[in-house]
């Protein structure tokens, strides 16, 4: 097979694989996204107004030692009057002659957590404790962005399943097309006595390594693109660190061996089978 067979091979399987890479990627972006969400969840909890430090710091040990929770914030009712006076621009004390607020917490639990069966078996116990007056959880908003993460799970779940099955048609075309123009040599082997597993081993291995050279060529593509994107938006960093790309780039790397392996497999076999007047 001469060179420029083999170059547009590669860059074709390359171009299919770089989408696949490309899925793949906003998968798992869309994924540490949806985790960022569902830890942003959770329940504020406001004390009592007699609570004092010795309960507060009980909770907060409670509440650091819980595997339910991502993280916490405490505002004691200072905090929490200094902050609404700078919003309302006036001194509440002296409006009502005394501080109104209470010690609160604001808690984000884990993103396997952050649904409402599960925050309210968090919440139940605490609703108990002495020190504890009331416990809110925005059930509506838990709900609808649970409902929404799922529909876009399913969508992108849908797209990919989509792209692999059009990814295996144009790689399969790609290789089924090099092969098809080497069918004459595949039948003039056979004449002189060489077996079918003979024939069939050099391409199908050929292809597999076509496919590891095509995998680099995507992947490196998407490094690229990857930093192209967090030079736009640094953010992007977070969504998708390169420890989550390591599993893009292998599964890259396992599709262009699979599908180029599979598809010179079935394409040699069929030439292999037919006749010397079916090949014209």
């Amino acid at each position: 097979m001469s060179f420029g067979k083999h170059l547009t091979s590669t860059v074709s399987v390359g171009m299919v694989l770089l989408i696949l890479g490309i899925v793949g990627s906003a998968a798992f972006a869309a994924g540490n996204i949806t985790r960022h969400i569902r830890e942003n969840l959770g329940f504020n909890m406001v004390m009592r107004m007699n609570a004092d430090m010795t309960q507060i710091n009980d909770m907060k040990r409670r509440l650091t030692s819980s595997d339910f929770v991502a993280s916490y914030d405490y505002m004691s009712p200072e905090e929490i009057l200094e902050q609404e006076n700078a919003y309302l621009g006036s001194d509440i004390v002296e409006l009502i002659g005394g501080n109104p607020y209470q010690p609160e917490f604001s808690v984000r639990v884990k993103a396997q957590y952050a649904s409402v069966d599960s925050l309210e078996k968090i919440t139940a116990p605490l609703r108990m404790s002495d020190s504890v007056e009331e416990i809110t959880v925005h059930t509506e908003m838990v709900e609808s962005i649970n409902s929404n993460i799922g529909s876009l799970s399913l969508v992108l779940i849908a797209l990919a399943g989509a792209l692999l099955i059009i990814s295996f048609v144009l790689i399969n075309n790609t290789v089924r097309l090099t092969i098809y123009s080497a069918r004459f040599l595949l039948h003039t082997m056979k004449l002189v006595g060489a077996t079918n597993a003979f024939i069939r081993r050099p391409i199908v291995i050929g292809n597999m390594l076509n496919g590891i050279l095509a995998a680099a060529v995507a992947i490196l593509l998407l490094c690229l693109l990857r930093v192209y994107a967090i030079s736009i938006d640094p953010d992007l960093a977070l969504a998708l660190p390169w420890s989550d790309l390591i599993w893009v780039f292998m599964g890259i790397v396992a599709g262009g061996i699979l599908i180029c392996g599979t598809a010179s497999w079935l394409a040699t076999n069929k030439y292999l089978r037919q006749k010397y007047d079916d090949m014209f």
